[in-house]
């Protein structure tokens, strides 16, 4: 089986990248030609699965068929996952699929490719915690989402009929996931009391933890400041300069003393799959590929953008694991095999230009910082009109891989659904 392009990864990026690709290819061409592979048969936006996990948002409602969306976009999609790579040969190989019962559904496949392209995202940093990836819960998929707020129903349900009527949340790390996963849980706790008598009503308390001197340590100090008076008005404590040294069923020790936990979420930091280190190209301490200013590997042929990838951006820097820069590997990429296969020279290097970033905080709250070129000075936004810019970045999105028309019905979709079944997702 072989494919012109191959891309490894439905992310944002990955995902991006296929729709562009297979629409400017057209319908006869592009299927053909384009080859997107993914372990889900669904996607979902990445950032917005804190969401998902407090169940502000429903992910049957929210997640887009790879199937559907590569024969809108005109790609054909593939479920399956990664296991051997041979960028020499060109050649790459996903693993049986098998069902609940472990009986095989589709044999092991190699596929050859023209060109590849590695979007596989990345994973969990645990920094070598002990009890980390044993007792804490990620949020790297719509899979761990949906995980964590099965779980987080049943303990709201244990902690309203329990004696002490407590239930405590220790979220590790303090970068935007654990700031917005924080203010979302606040927002599905008080969901929950509303629709609760008091008879079941309980305390929920949330404590971040954070090891560097502030909340959101790569983002101004102005944001940082902002996103503390929220979290504090949502009454979430918040712990600075705090190594976290041990994870435990039921308790986190930090170095300012044991906090008990009823539930904890790793939020600290990301690594690429220790895998990466199997298929034969150069990566990273963090096991991301290392690539030049066009996002090539050191095979020719073989890309990587995304997460999984490191790419060098100035003042020796690599360009942040961001969904903007994922957004503009996609949109680079497009154009530069677009160049290839119409016989057009195409000397660009890649480039990233930071916009700023925007952190949810819930409850129509918002922080970020815009990098503007208005007189070349930054802009600081927040409240309400930070929060729907927020919302336009998952638009955006979805208008790249939807179009204006769909995305829009969506977004009505997710207004009318939650006006008539509420915010909170309860099954």
């Amino acid at each position: 089986m072989h494919y012109e392009i191959v891309i490894v990864g439905g992310g944002a990026g990955g995902l991006e990248l296929a729709s562009r690709l297979g629409r400017a290819f057209g319908r006869r061409i592009g299927p053909e030609r384009v080859l997107l592979v993914d372990r889900s048969h669904f996607h979902i936006w990445k950032p917005t699965l804190h969401e998902v996990a407090a169940g502000t948002l429903n992910p049957q409602q929210e997640g887009l068929s790879y199937s559907i969306l590569s024969r809108n976009n005109h790609f054909s999609f593939m479920l399956g996952e990664l296991v051997a790579f041979d960028p020499e040969g060109k050649k790459l190989t996903l693993a049986a699929l098998k069902d609940e019962h472990g009986e095989e559904i589709i044999p092991e496949r190699t596929i050859s490719f023209g060109n590849c392209v590695l979007a596989m995202g990345s994973g969990s940093n645990f920094f070598g915690t002990p009890g980390a990836a044993e007792h804490a819960f990620v949020l790297e998929n719509a899979r761990d989402a949906q995980h964590f707020q099965q779980r987080l129903l049943a303990l709201f349900a244990k902690a309203a009929y329990s004696q002490g009527k407590q239930l405590d949340v220790v979220i590790v790390g303090a970068g935007a996931t654990g700031v917005e996963l924080s203010a979302e849980l606040m927002e599905a706790y008080h969901e929950i009391q509303g629709a609760t008598g008091s008879k079941q009503h309980f305390h929920m308390h949330i404590t971040l933890v954070e090891g560097a001197p502030r909340v959101l340590a790569g983002l101004p100090e102005k944001v940082s400041l902002q996103a503390m008076y929220a979290l504090r008005a949502k009454h979430v404590t918040v712990l600075t300069d705090t190594k976290v040294q041990a994870i435990h069923a039921n308790r986190v020790e930090t170095s300012r003393g044991d906090l008990p936990a009823d539930v904890i979420v790793w939020a600290a930091g990301i690594k690429a799959a220790e895998r990466n280190q199997r298929f034969g190209l150069p990566v990273n301490r963090l096991n991301q590929f290392e690539v030049n200013d066009r996002l090539q590997t050191a095979a020719e042929g073989v890309y990587a953008m995304g997460d999984c990838s490191a790419c060098p951006w100035h003042d020796g820097k690599f360009v942040p694991a961001r969904a903007q820069a994922a957004h503009q590997q996609a949109r680079y990429l497009a154009r530069r095999f677009m160049a290839l296969y119409a016989g057009k020279p195409f000397d660009e290097s890649y480039e990233y230009r930071d916009s700023g970033s925007l952190v949810s905080l819930g409850d129509n709250q918002g922080v970020g910082n815009l990098m503007g070129s208005l007189a070349g000075k930054n802009f600081f936004i927040e409240g309400l009109i930070a929060k729907y810019m927020y919302m336009s970045l998952h638009l955006m999105h979805h208008k790249v891989i939807l179009g204006w028309r769909k995305t829009a019905l969506l977004a009505l979709a997710r207004i009318f659904q939650t006006r008539v079944s509420g915010r909170l997702k309860l099954h």
